[in-house]
């Protein structure tokens, strides 16, 4: 196993975040089953957050830190393993002052009126990684109120199989006929889908008081498809704001077939205010 480290030195007192972009990032893939970084392992720590793990593919992705203290560095470590396997990258590291921070808490920030997400490592023979919990955050353009989010291709969303095994669980599925509170549907979800994607909603029917505060309804996605078996075309609109997407894959993933869990690939579009 071979190492290399690099500790990035907080430069001045106004810088508020820590913005690594991969130009290029190709290393070993995590094990394929469990999607967990086992052999190559691209890690990014400090002291005031989880260490985030990373390999396989993330070309052109980005993530931020949060500086909480100026005094503490962030730690890059690389792990690489011995075997014959094709590696390269390029990062570009940038160190961002208070007035020019991405909001709290978004480990990506994208701008722009259209766009791509995905997950870390889609890709062709990819698998999403385990041990991934973070929010993707979109800027709100001037007079734009709501955003549409379409899969980039038919494959372009695999999370799962979920605990129930019947392929896609969304809110809106259990919620029909079940006489049951927004709450209790929620945990019931957290239950069936160990790894998802969680997209604000707009029914009032199922607002409720979370960690963000009143008004959040989490409308929770895995499985093989964004949306309802069915429902073509694809596409959710939501005008909840601040535009974000939560992901949340388990640290302990189950021995799973890789192709059933790709990740996700989804385009999005600001919607103009009428």
């Amino acid at each position: 196993m071979t190492s290399c480290n690099l500790t990035v030195k907080i430069m001045d007192e106004e810088i508020a975040q820590v913005r690594l972009d991969f130009i290029h990032f190709n290393l070993g893939q995590p094990n394929r089953k469990t999607g967990v970084c086992e052999e190559d392992v691209f890690t990014i720590s400090d002291k005031n957050s989880k260490d985030l793990k990373l390999c396989g593919i993330n070309s052109g992705q980005h993530v931020l830190f949060d500086v909480v203290d100026a005094t503490q560095p962030i730690e890059v470590t690389m792990l690489l393993n011995r075997k014959a396997v094709s590696r390269f990258w390029e990062v570009v590291v940038t160190q961002i002052p208070f007035a020019q921070r991405a909001p709290t808490g978004c480990l990506q920030y994208h701008i722009g009126m259209q766009g791509t997400i995905q997950t870390m490592n889609f890709a062709d023979n990819g698998r999403h990684l385990a041990d991934q919990d973070y929010n993707i955050c979109i800027r709100q353009e001037e007079g734009v109120c709501s955003i549409a989010y379409e899969p980039c291709h038919e494959d372009s969303f695999k999370i799962g199989p979920n605990n129930n095994g019947n392929g896609n669980v969304t809110l809106g599925d259990e919620i029909e006929g079940s006489g049951g509170g927004a709450l209790v549907q929620n945990r019931q979800l957290n239950e069936e889908c160990v790894d998802r994607v969680i997209l604000p909603c707009d029914n009032e029917d199922l607002i409720m008081v979370g960690e963000n505060g009143p008004g959040t309804c989490n409308l929770i996605h895995c499985g093989e498809s964004l949306c309802p078996k069915g429902e073509t075309p694809c596409r959710i609109e939501s005008s909840s704001t601040p535009f974000t997407i939560g992901i949340h894959f388990e640290e302990n993933a189950k021995e799973v077939p890789p192709d059933d869990n790709l990740g996700m690939c989804l385009t999005y579009e600001q919607q103009l205010c009428n």
